[in-house]
């Protein structure tokens, strides 16, 4: 199954702190899938930091279109808040559906995702 995975990953991939080898094997087995909300969070910070070859790199990385159901996204936050889950921002939710309607798993840090994943079948890596 492919892996959807987010920037809290790949931030800590790219500062030398994700030290548990899991990313390095999906990248090794080609099971990377990215987005582009989660592009969209890195490349800003990569292009500042002159990083042209990595953001290349991250191009290149299998992205499913990313088609936003805003009613299924609207149930989803309603579901959240029912459940005392606040503050998760519409990205999050964006990630989550994405990773659901692809039938990806996602690969994060981010609690809120396990926190939804309780109440919607979002698969967590």
């Amino acid at each position: 199954m492919s892996v959807l995975v987010d920037s809290s990953i790949w931030v800590e991939y790219f500062r030398g702190s994700a030290g548990d080898g899991r990313l390095d094997f999906l990248i090794e087995e080609n099971l990377v899938v990215v987005n582009d909300l989660i592009l969209a969070e890195l490349v800003p910070a990569l292009h500042l930091r002159r990083q042209l070859k990595l953001i290349s790199l991250m191009r290149e990385i299998i992205c499913p279109p990313l088609a936003v159901d805003w009613d299924n996204l609207i149930q989803m936050q309603i579901a959240c808040l029912k459940h005392g889950i606040n503050k998760v921002g519409i990205p999050n939710l964006m990630i989550a559906q994405h990773a659901i309607q692809n039938r990806l798993e996602l690969y994060t840090r981010d609690k809120h995702f396990t926190l939804i994943a309780q109440h919607v079948p979002l698969t967590l890596h």
